[in-house]
């Protein structure tokens, strides 16, 4: 009886250690949580070490995308330990294995839940969902089991990736030659660990504007924008947790040019597309291949009917996004005639076809209609389609939304998404060759569009994808969870991404890098730049340029000192981009100093001139530079024209800016490199006691950031925005959904600015904000200003501005990256004073302010900050400011 009751014990205790194990697995790791180490820690899984790797199974009734994702596990492991684990479908069997699968077509996933080994009740039934842990004695023959099971083929193949990630292999390990650190050993955290359900549904990226350069560099390379090339296109996708694709459509057919293309899309999961002007499938080079007669329902109906019906016999069972409605062909605004019964008409027709075709209610088939360009316009004339459709709403092709959901709406089954732009062709000029893109600025837009309810559908038009990698890798992440990165965590995010391609001990270095040469492109669009873009006389152009040239000396300088492994992907990342826009901003300035010396008959005209040529050769060198990197893998991938555009179009091939030169002999050389003259760092000034802002020269220039007091009411707070804009940062109101302001005024919510000026007299305020579009599409979005105790000057931003081709207003302040406002003031007398900006509608975004009296200075970024006297500290912290 005693050996029995010993025996007893003896068993109870393993059960109870067990027990206690469990109930660790159950508390679910935080997301972000680095879970993989190269040292073991208490109760980690063996992935690899000591020469061996963790075998890894799963079912061979699994889905074809997670079987071929499981094999890049194995080739991954292999990338950082030079051990490559098993692969299979047999039964498991080993002390220590991976087991990847699918609830519900994976006979080992479910067998573990029916044993009550693996707990899958927040997991079965959701879209995209993983769950990785370690579980004990999982079946007969195995000890321990490292599991990913997924809700459903992508939720499993986002498991594998995220592994792989923190095994140290960056999803652009291809698409930017990122190589991995070496590790002898991999231990990977035995606790329960999930990233949730992504916060958009779908989020995906367009190829566009892909010639000369992506289709340049795919013939040579695959024979053309084929299923070769697509593969690596898709595995990019899915290793960022994306899962939707508009393919390249220049002279590119995708389910026509090649039809593995589709076959493999869908084998991957990758959910696909057609561009806005695409309808059911069908690309716009399939009509120029098989269309008859005209693009024209009011004349061509059957024709049309029968040419999309094809495209939904195309797709057949592949996951798509089916796109309706009909645009005029060639990307171009349908007749004059077109009226809303008749594209009501063409949608109903289309899902007609849908319904015959899938044999199904339309409404089980994905499908949107974008709101594009005039498309719009009908709309918001009343034109509608089924509840079940999602509206893509747009931007202006210059990441400015053009109009989101009303707060408060309600919801449409079928829902809102976004088509957003990091590259365009069109007016006022087109922007294709690199990125250009800030990502403060993304977050800003991007936020407002998950604030407003448009999450269905995030779509970004990425050109030729090479030279957008960051901001692609941005979009993404900030689809799949927009509360891990805050406005204030964007720089954050950046030198993570730095550390993820390029390790830690430099990562904040260059994420700052990576963010300021952004900056400096989107203050004007590199095919936008002239002689005449800063202003000479004030030194602004030479303070430009010398901000690039910085910015390459500390790139080139961490060129040296990285790992010679890593120089490829770091080129193509971060120096490239550096060296060849600071390259190009210093041609322009040396033009424009060229033809300041004609007319002043420098004896350096002709030395500048000569400077100028060699600039302009050496924007052709840095583009040779580039085709040679990783062994000419990328050859052609930087073709695109970017220096001579006279109008919106590209011209055919880079043409030097004209420069003279003066008879006789030259007797100055010109400067190697330009300094920003010392008036632009301008002295502190005493102005007494609380006198924050000096005037000086005539005027004060104060950064939105810089205030003195803000004043918050009810929910409505303001926020920083680091680093948005053209200067340092921009300030908003949080939550972005509230209601206007009624009337501004008392203690409603305020920024205050303490300035102190030498005279009275009436001035101008002068306000810079972001080019934010009116997304309430109300009367335009609105702001007030006041001085001391007046009433305040309501002002709307948008008066006389819309987002169309032609539109002055619009194509300045798109093309300026900027809308400045004016209004006018009576100052008493000379001294301290308080200037008041008032909040009246959500999503303004304030970048900075100046006072002035009389003509400003000329200056394209505006006069820089005043100096100022000691004076009561601003409210600090990060975040959310002013809450009263």
């Amino acid at each position: 009886m005693k050996t029995l009751s010993l025996k007893f014990h003896l068993l109870l205790l393993p059960l109870a250690v067990l027990f206690a194990f469990s109930n660790a697995l159950a508390q679910t790791l935080p997301v972000g949580t680095l879970t993989v180490s190269a040292t073991k820690g208490k109760g980690d899984f063996t992935l690899a070490a000591n020469g061996k790797g963790a075998a890894i199974y799963a079912s061979a009734s699994d889905w074809p995308g997670v079987l071929r994702a499981a094999k890049d596990l194995q080739a991954d492991v292999q990338r950082v330990t030079k051990i490559e684990p098993r692969f299979g479908t047999a039964k498991p069997a080993g002390a220590e294995v991976v087991l990847i699968g699918t609830i519900g077509k994976s006979p080992l996933i479910d067998q573990l839940v029916q044993q009550k080994k693996l707990d899958v009740k927040a997991v079965a039934g959701r879209w995209e969902v993983f769950v990785r842990q370690v579980v004990e004695n999982p079946m007969p023959g195995v000890e321990r089991a490292l599991v990913i099971a997924g809700s459903d083929k992508r939720g499993t193949i986002f498991g594998i990736y995220d592994l792989s990630q923190q095994i140290g292999v960056s999803p652009w390990y291809w698409w930017a030659d990122v190589p991995v650190k070496p590790q002898n050993a991999l231990y990977v955290s035995p606790a329960r660990y999930t990233l949730g359900e992504p916060a958009v549904k779908y989020r995906g990226i367009f190829l566009n504007d892909e010639a000369p350069a992506l289709s340049g560099w795919a013939k040579e390379k695959f024979g053309g924008i084929n299923s070769k090339m697509y593969v690596h296109v898709f595995e990019l996708i899915l290793r960022l947790k994306g899962n939707y694709l508009w393919p390249a459509m220049w002279g590119n057919a995708f389910n026509d040019d090649d039809k593995q293309s589709p076959v493999l899309a869908d084998e991957y999961g990758i959910v696909m597309g057609t561009s806005h002007h695409e309808p059911m499938l069908r690309a716009q080079q399939e009509w120029k291949r098989y269309g008859k007669g005209p693009w024209n329902y009011q004349t061509n109906d059957s024709t049309l009917r029968e040419f999309w019906r094809q495209g939904i016999k195309n797709m057949g069972t592949h996951e798509s996004i089916v796109t309706v409605g009909m645009r005029g062909d060639g990307d171009e605004p349908m007749s004059e005639g077109s009226n809303i019964a008749l594209l009501e008409k063409i949608v109903a027709d289309q899902r007609k076809i849908l319904a015959q075709e899938t044999h199904k209610p339309a409404a089980q088939t994905p499908q949107l209609w974008a709101l594009y360009k005039e498309v719009q316009d009908y709309y918001d004339k009343g034109m509608r389609v089924p509840d079940d459709v999602t509206l893509l709403l747009c931007d202006d092709n210059w990441g400015d939304i053009r109009k989101l959901p009303k707060a408060g709406e309600k919801p449409r089954k079928g829902g809102y998404g976004i088509y957003y732009h990091f590259d365009y062709v069109g007016g006022p000029r087109n922007y294709k060759w690199v990125n250009t893109n800030p990502l403060p600025r993304i977050w800003e837009q991007m936020h407002l569009a998950k604030a407003y309810g448009a999450d269905q559908i995030w779509i970004v038009n990425v050109g030729d994808l090479k030279p957008m990698e960051l901001p692609i890798s941005f979009f993404l992440d900030y689809a799949w969870n927009p509360e891990r990165i805050p406005a204030s965590g964007v720089a954050a995010y950046t030198q993570r991404w730095a550390a993820q391609q390029f390790g830690p001990t430099r990562a904040s270095e260059i994420g700052d890098i990576l963010a300021k040469y952004a900056k400096y492109n989107a203050r004007r669009k590199p095919e936008l730049l002239t002689p005449e873009t800063y202003s000479l006389a004030s030194g602004e152009w030479a303070t430009v340029v010398s901000d690039y040239n910085q910015l390459l000396a500390r790139a080139e300088a961490i060129n040296q000192k990285i790992p010679a492994g890593s120089r490829d992907a770091y080129y193509e990342l971060v120096l490239h981009p550096v060296q060849a826009c600071a390259n190009l901003n210093e041609l322009y300035y040396t033009v424009a100093l060229n033809r300041q010396a004609v007319q002043k008959s420098q004896p350096n005209t002709n030395e500048l001139a000569e400077k100028a040529k060699a600039l302009f050769a050496k924007d052709a060198e840095i583009m040779r530079r580039y085709h040679a990197v990783a062994g000419g893998k990328w050859n052609h991938m930087m073709d695109q024209t970017h220096i001579g555009y006279t109008n919106w179009q590209q011209p055919p091939v880079d043409k030097m800016p004209e420069v003279q030169t003066l008879a006789g002999p030259a007797t100055a050389a010109a400067s190697a490199a330009p300094v920003a003259p010392a008036t632009t760092a301008k002295p502190a000034v005493s102005g007494g006691p609380g006198a924050g802002f000096v005037e000086n020269d005539g005027y004060v220039s104060m950064e939105a950031e810089h205030f003195t007091k803000a004043v918050g009411a009810g929910p409505v707070t303001w926020q920083r925005l680091p680093d948005l804009g053209r200067t340092l940062g921009a300030v908003t109101t949080f939550p972005v959904t509230a209601a206007p302001q009624a009337a501004p005024g008392g203690q409603s919510p305020h920024l205050e600015y303490q300035v102190t000026l030498k005279q009275g007299r009436p001035v101008t305020v002068r306000a810079y904000f972001a080019p934010t579009l009116d997304f309430t599409n109300t009367q335009g979005l609105r702001y007030a200003v006041s001085i001391d105790d007046e009433a305040p000057q309501i002002i709307n931003l948008h008066t006389g501005l819309k987002p169309d081709n032609g539109n002055r207003p619009w194509e300045q302040a798109v093309a300026d990256n900027i809308i400045i406002k004016t209004s006018q003031h009576n100052i008493a007398g000379a001294g301290p004073h308080v200037l008041k900006f008032w909040r009246i509608d959500p999503g303004v975004v304030l970048e900075k302010l100046v006072m002035h009296r009389g003509e400003l200075p000329a200056s394209y970024l505006g006069p820089p900050e005043s100096p100022q006297s000691p004076a009561p500290a601003p409210a600090t912290g990060k975040g959310s400011v002013g809450r009263r």
